[in-house]
């Protein structure tokens, strides 16, 4: 994905992500592509807290976090980055704290609102990878179609009870969301059953697929999707199909 080596890493750098800079294939050029990458992490709750925080712990460069609302004691099983103490309190001042005491070299750019039709194209325009954690349907299909639009990678997680899903869109080489998913699901609602060790094995997951994508080592799921149920244990990969007739992505080559 990059065009350029990225940033030089400071010897601070060097030294908090020496384990990483050793793995096969990423060295000091994987580094700097992270940390010159910018990330938008759609809402950051029980999964995108987890993206959040792997992509910071892993040294990228920027995040660009929407979430709105304020911290309720029914996130604390789920939200790594909300705090008891912030009940009541907004949770995008919560996700940002928790980031920096992590990483203090993060940039961030926090925004305390969901994804919209207002501020969709913002957000997307401020990113090179968008990873969707949002719960509500209609928000994931305006970030596909605006990813789409834009050709900017988006890493797609899902997760309900035990199950969780993971694919990656590569705009012009994959299929897109509204592939498979032509509209939201009419009974889906915004809370549903999930314990947090849930989310957060699929997030460690998305926040891979970015890593992957940023760097270009290894192998993201592009026109694959991942599925797995916890319960059992059971883990599936399947290839998924472009629609020639998608209104998003069917006229893409």
């Amino acid at each position: 994905m990059t065009s350029h080596q990225g940033p030089d890493l400071s010897a601070h750098e060097q030294d908090v992500y020496s384990w990483q800079i050793t793995v096969p294939g990423h060295g000091e050029a994987g580094q700097r592509a992270l940390k010159g990458a910018s990330v938008l992490i759609s809402r950051v709750g029980g999964l995108g807290s987890v993206v959040a925080l792997e992509l910071a712990a892993a040294g990228i460069g920027r995040l660009v976090l929407a979430h709105a609302g304020n911290v309720q004691p029914s996130d604390l099983n789920r939200q790594l980055l909300m705090t008891h103490d912030w009940i009541g309190k907004p949770r995008i001042e919560s996700v940002e704290r928790r980031l920096k005491e992590l990483n203090p070299r993060l940039e961030t750019l926090c925004v305390a609102e969901n994804i919209h039709s207002g501020n969709v194209e913002q957000l997307v325009a401020e990113a090179d990878l968008i990873v969707d954690c949002a719960p509500l349907f209609e928000e994931r299909l305006l970030m596909n179609r605006q990813a789409v639009a834009t050709g900017t990678p988006m890493v797609e997680a899902a997760m309900y009870e035990l199950q969780s899903q993971l694919t990656t869109f590569l705009p012009g080489q994959t299929p897109c969301l509204e592939c498979i998913t032509p509209s939201p699901p009419p009974a889906w609602k915004r809370r549903f059953p999930v314990f947090g060790a849930v989310s957060g094995s699929v997030g460690c997951m998305a926040a891979m697929e970015a890593i992957k994508v940023i760097t270009g080592n290894g192998e993201p799921l592009a026109g694959r999707l991942l599925t797995y149920d916890l319960r059992d244990m059971r883990f599936h990969t399947v290839k998924i199909q472009k629609r020639p007739d998608c209104p998003v992505c069917g006229s893409q080559p």
